[in-house]
């Protein structure tokens, strides 16, 4: 049996959909050892895999909460970020692989620490992409604006600066692109299905487009005769009281259920009065929850979309990134969901009617779901990678 190391940044959208495919590979027999932070231990651990903390290495954790909004927005603050915990890993990463001499290593696409000891050390990679597959044909929907692009323009001597760090470590990182784009030489997995991925005729036969990797859930959500309507903004840039407010005006005593998450950083007695078909929570089992929502109100991070079209859930969008633009973008192209236009009661209470009315946006999100269901899932992730180890030897 082979010997598989897997890399990720600290955040629950890049890690989830890895959680099922490790699973898949330790119950065929496979060895894992996942290099991860202290919030996923008990998660990985109960894959059967290896945990190794990164913890004391961890650049996020010192960053203020207002810090994280900037996470995903400010190119050049998020370059630093991720330059700085490359180098602090550097020397542990190079020791390890070193000693453990692995089949394979599986790096998230922004852990470029994963790739970069990997093409050192001569070891079979494949790369972990939890967003779309970004080249040249899929930026088009992930076009930005003018206010974004100014910003990319007036970050690119400290982008510069801190990729040259990376260069002087002995890490082939040639520019930006390098970080952020997929190439087609590059053993990849996306957790998303060809009809969903923007332009996947453009990407070559070493990607596996392989759906979304849905965890099992036991917990039951009540719900009553009203249609439930689930809202959260994830748990990065989800610091937004007046939002939150407004959902509370826009929905009080309506005719739907509403399940709201506000995150760990919200005071719910901030909210005011919660009405009675309210529930607000810091935070829910997602998967619980969309198993039994009529509709969901989300930033549209990958990860929260994938699970909702997965069950057939219909989408109110309102990306707060360029990021979760393009999800949202995609979304609405194939109409599945609508745009929140405002932060405002009204704008909040006319989308969800929206959504709830016209039959066609729970159509296209089952269409979706049904793409998802029969590109493989885990298993098709776990037989990609095991084709990369077989090749090589």
């Amino acid at each position: 049996m082979s010997k598989i190391v897997f890399f990720c940044i600290p955040a629950h959208g890049h890690t989830n959909p890895t959680l099922g495919v490790v699973k898949e590979l330790v119950n065929r027999g496979h060895e894992v050892w996942y290099y991860s932070y202290n919030t996923f231990k008990e998660k990985i651990e109960n894959t059967g895999a290896k945990f190794i903390s990164c913890d004391i290495y961890d650049v996020e954790k010192n960053l203020k909460p207002e810090d994280a909004a900037k996470i995903g927005k400010d190119l050049a603050f998020s370059t630093k970020i991720l330059v700085d915990t490359t180098l602090a890993l550097d020397e542990m990463v190079c020791r390890d692989m070193e000693s453990l001499k692995p089949d394979c290593i599986v790096a998230d696409s922004m852990a470029v620490w994963g790739k970069a000891i990997a093409i050192k050390l001569n070891i079979p990679f494949v790369s972990s992409t939890t967003t779309f597959a970004f080249n040249q044909y899929s930026a088009k929907i992930m076009r930005q604006s003018i206010s974004q692009m100014l910003n990319m323009i007036f970050s690119m001597s400290k982008v510069n600066k801190d990729l040259k760090r990376l260069q002087d470590k002995g890490y082939p990182i040639d520019n930006i692109l390098s970080i952020i784009q997929n190439d087609n030489e590059t053993n990849t997995i996306v957790y998303t299905s060809k009809e969903f991925q923007p332009c996947a005729e453009t990407f070559s036969e070493k990607y596996s487009f392989v759906g979304p990797s849905i965890r099992e859930t036991t917990e039951n959500i009540q719900k009553g005769e009203k249609k439930l309507l689930y809202i959260s903004l994830g748990t990065v840039n989800n610091i937004m009281l007046n939002f939150y407010k407004n959902c509370i005006t826009a929905l009080k005593d309506s005719e739907y259920q509403v399940i709201m998450s506000v995150g760990n950083n919200i005071d719910p007695e901030k909210l005011g009065e919660i009405p009675s078909n309210f529930e607000v929570y810091h935070s829910v089992d997602q998967i619980a929850v969309l198993q039994k929502a009529d509709a969901f109100l989300t930033h549209c991070g990958m990860n929260s979309v994938n699970e909702a079209l997965y069950y057939e859930v219909p989408l109110i969008l309102f990306p707060q990134t360029s990021e979760q633009g393009g999800v949202a973008r995609q979304v609405s192209n194939m109409e599945a969901g609508i745009y929140l236009l405002k932060n405002n009661p009204i704008s909040i209470q006319n989308a969800v009617t929206t959504v709830f009315n016209d039959d066609k946006y729970k159509k296209n999100a089952s269409i979706i779901a049904e793409s998802f269901k029969k590109s493989g899932g885990p298993a098709a992730a776990a037989n990609a990678i095991i084709k990369v180890i077989q090749n090589k030897k």
